[in-house]
């Protein structure tokens, strides 16, 4: 399956791309959510990026890598 991205606001360009892809019998999908990621999602990167900035992380020697990842 091959996706393609369109950005565009312009209704007579949104009707005509519809309207090419079901002549040409394509299945598509829209989403008119203007927010690409879900709000849940991005707070908790924000907390991630909080807390790595205030020093709480945990840090691994290369040399102990394997250990940690149980290979």
């Amino acid at each position: 399956m091959t996706t393609f991205t369109i950005h565009t606001d312009d209704k007579e360009q949104l009707n005509a791309l519809k309207a090419f892809m079901k002549a040409l019998k394509i299945k598509f999908e829209m989403n008119n959510d203007d927010k690409p990621y879900n709000a849940e999602f991005v707070a908790k990167i924000d907390e991630s990026r909080r807390q790595a900035k205030e020093g709480k992380v945990t840090r691994v020697k290369k040399e102990d890598l394997q250990n940690l990842l149980g290979l």
